[in-house]
């Protein structure tokens, strides 16, 4: 009897450790890899940019008032001349009766010293006074009709509803954004570059935008180069056109932005290529570079069977988010650029 015991509890054993290892085999980690190629070889440098609209426009009422209603939502597009918002207009139409009752009195009180005065019966000091009278009326139904006519917010350029800042039942104070109006036929991709960057760039310098968020990848445009440095960062602002007929790209996407340089003069300098890349200048970012307890450098590399090794490298200048790779890695190799905070050696990556 206690054979048969002592088999099943072995048997029992033997499952229990089955099912352990079946546990402890952990699914592939997702991970974002970039294989390494000649990066710096074409003066193409990468950043991180934020797109803007080309011009924010911010709608307000002229006057104090109640707001009655308010006709768009955000992100809803407009065009010129539309009806965006309305105030509470009682207390102008009251004023607007009132002007055009003092502009029917005028008027019938021209006609009746008109004759007197066509007969000479009228002195001219007062003749004058009734025009004055007659000008005074229609100067303040003009005025009421403006206040009646500005209860009423319209649209002065065609766009895209950005912020709604005002509700209904609100009370608008003049010139207070009710809305702003964003202008993004064209866009521009803001990017901050460094100091030592900026002289390479100019207004026509070639450029790569891709968004992810959308998954568009478009040529940039003219470009814009700020003179002032930032104090804390030395970097640059430069902004890049983008046409955007489609308005795929909104404000506040993040983009990132391939720049190529002005090219290396023909009679500069080169380095011979060693086997291990040495002088080669590979670009990775400057994140995907990782210490190691002794402080030497390394990248995790993607081997054929999907798992990755830690990988020493020696590393050059840095330009923008980019780091040249003078020497541990070949051509072709995957190396993982996100992703990376949970790998040790040997894990088992898909990407």
């Amino acid at each position: 009897m206690r054979k048969y015991v002592f088999l099943l509890l072995a048997f029992m054993t033997l499952c229990s450790c089955s099912e352990n290892k079946k546990v402890e085999q952990k699914a592939p980690l997702r991970v974002k890899t970039q294989v390494v190629s000649h990066g710096f070889a074409n003066n193409s440098y990468s950043y991180v940019g934020i797109i803007e609209e080309r011009e924010a426009t911010a709608v307000s009422f002229t006057g104090m008032g109640v707001v009655r209603r308010v006709l768009v939502s955000e992100g809803q597009a407009v065009s010129r001349g539309q009806l965006l918002a309305e105030m509470d207009d009682t207390q102008a139409r009251n004023l607007l009766s009132g002007a055009e009752a003092a502009m029917s009195q005028a008027n019938d009180a021209l006609q009746r010293y008109q004759m007197l005065h066509d007969n000479g019966s009228l002195p001219e000091v007062q003749w004058v006074e009734i025009q004055s009278k007659v000008a005074q009326a229609k100067s303040q139904l003009e005025v009421a009709k403006k206040n009646l006519s500005d209860c009423r917010l319209v649209s002065p350029v065609s766009g895209i509803i950005g912020k709604k800042l005002v509700g209904a039942g609100e009370t608008a104070m003049p010139s207070q954004a009710i809305v702003t109006i964003l202008d993004i036929s064209t866009v521009k991709v803001k990017v901050s570059v460094p100091e030592g960057d900026i002289s390479n760039i100019d207004g026509s310098t070639p450029s790569t935008i891709t968004v992810e968020a959308v998954g568009a990848e478009v040529q940039g445009g003219r470009i814009e180069k700020g003179v002032e440095a930032d104090a804390l960062t030395h970097t640059y602002d430069v902004r890049i056109n983008v046409s955007n007929g489609d308005r795929r790209l909104l404000p506040g996407m993040v983009a990132s932005v391939s720049l190529t340089h002005n090219p290396i003069p023909a009679d500069a300098p080169t380095r011979s290529l060693s086997p291990r890349g040495e002088g080669s200048n590979y670009a990775l970012p400057v994140t995907a570079v990782q210490k190691a307890a002794d402080g030497s450098l390394f990248v995790w590399t993607v081997s054929d069977d999907s798992t990755v090794h830690r990988t020493k490298v020696t590393i050059g200048d840095t330009t923008g988010n980019n780091v040249a790779i003078i020497d541990g890695l070949d051509m072709g190799q995957r190396v993982v650029t996100e992703g990376y905070q949970k790998l040790s050696e040997g894990t088992r990556v898909i990407y």
